[in-house]
């Protein structure tokens, strides 16, 4: 008897809920208003099963409680509540598949004068290619893959030269322009996902995901990964910015293409045309944002995954085998390209080999000792400890 009454006060309360509830869906900035539509005939169906089955299982309970002197009578098969049972059961499925397999269809579908962006997803962080003027993205092969060159590109691909690679973790999109995006992982399971657009996909090591959609309002919008990557997933965080198709643009135009990136990356440490130590500075803080550095490692000195960077460089450091050692520039670069070789004691040693050339590791150096550290050098370590190896 009190069973019957609990399960209707938690059915009344659960739709009672749903109808006062604070919580509801981001205003839509894309053309995937069946994406909305099908949420909500799921939610319906399955909200009609939950009240009838749970309301039925309570109607039995009193209806058919225990009484003095009643036996229950032995029925062991009822085909006619069989295919009552078959025939609403498939209603409903048909009801929760059907509009779901029309909408995945026009999902992965693009317009054929769709726009290609290309989004690479890597522990912690998103990388974007854009075609360049010849409007196709060429080939890649792991092979290629280096500091320089994330995506991969082939260097002998005429098609690659002009490709736009977005450095940042900020991508520019025009308004009311069908976008069809090409999704791949360095490492793990990932998903490109912003909420107003209801566009996401999983994105799978070793193949290519792929979808589509139209942005339809303009303005800034958080781009997030929407699968456990690991444990800097919080902190893989990007933005797409819709704008009319003037701005994009001329956006596009101050973005770098393959060719420059190479050119940039194969000249010597120190012939970089900037100079002085403020632009390594400033270089050193905008690669830490679009290498996804920033996602583990902070400048204001608040925890994270990984030791923050303020007040870091020339101070000593204790490492998980209980030495001690210096943070100058010979620890620093080490930590950038082996890290697991010495593993600051607190910290899990989960940081991945960074593909960083000479002059960029130059410029994250800078940076890190920009913020702070001892004024003097600090003690060498004590005798007879040794970092880790």
């Amino acid at each position: 008897m009190l069973f019957a009454y609990v399960l209707i006060v938690i059915v009344i309360g659960s739709v009672l809920f749903h109808f006062v509830s604070p919580w509801s869906a981001t205003p839509l900035a894309s053309n995937w208003q069946s994406m909305d539509d099908t949420l909500t005939i799921t939610l319906v169906v399955t909200a009609l099963f939950f009240v009838v089955i749970n309301f039925f299982v309570a109607y039995t309970l009193l209806r058919y409680r225990h009484r003095e002197g009643s036996r229950a009578a032995y029925e062991p098969e009822n085909r006619k509540l069989e295919r009552w049972l078959i025939g609403i059961t498939s209603i409903g499925i048909a009801l929760l598949l059907a509009p779901g397999l029309l909408v995945y269809a026009k999902y992965v579908n693009a317009p054929g004068d769709a726009i290609v962006l290309e989004i690479l997803g890597q522990q912690w962080q998103w990388y974007y290619r854009f075609p360049g003027t010849d409007s196709k993205l060429g080939l890649t092969d792991a092979r290629f893959v280096s500091a320089a060159n994330p995506f991969g590109l082939n260097p002998g691909d005429p098609a690659g030269q002009d490709d736009l690679l977005i450095a940042g973790t900020e991508v520019h999109l025009p308004l009311n322009k069908p976008v069809k995006v090409l999704l791949r992982s360095h490492d793990v399971l990932h998903d490109f996902f912003v909420p107003p657009f209801r566009a996401r996909m999983n994105i799978v090591p070793g193949q290519v995901s792929t979808f589509w959609f139209t942005p339809t309002v303009i303005g800034r919008y958080e781009a997030m990964c929407a699968q456990l990557c690991g444990i800097g997933h919080p902190n893989m965080r990007g933005h797409v910015v819709v704008e009319d198709d003037a701005r994009f643009q001329a956006w596009l135009k101050a973005q770098s293409t393959f060719a420059v990136t190479l050119a940039s990356a194969s000249r010597p440490v120190g012939a970089s045309p900037s100079t002085g130590a403020d632009n390594q500075v400033a270089q050193g803080q905008a690669l830490s944002q679009s290498r996804g550095c920033a996602a583990c490692h902070t400048a204001d000195g608040s925890a994270r995954v990984g030791p923050t960077w303020k007040g870091l460089y020339g101070t000593p450091r204790l490492l998980a085998d209980g030495s001690t050692v210096l943070a100058d520039e010979d620890y620093l670069r080490r930590s950038i390209v082996e890290p697991q070789a010495q593993v600051v004691k607190g910290f899990p040693p989960i940081m991945p080999p960074a593909s960083l050339g000479n002059e960029e590791v130059a410029a994250l150096l800078a940076y890190i000792q920009s913020l702070g550290g001892a004024t003097s050098a600090a003690p060498a370590p004590a005798a007879g400890q040794k970092a880790q190896q």
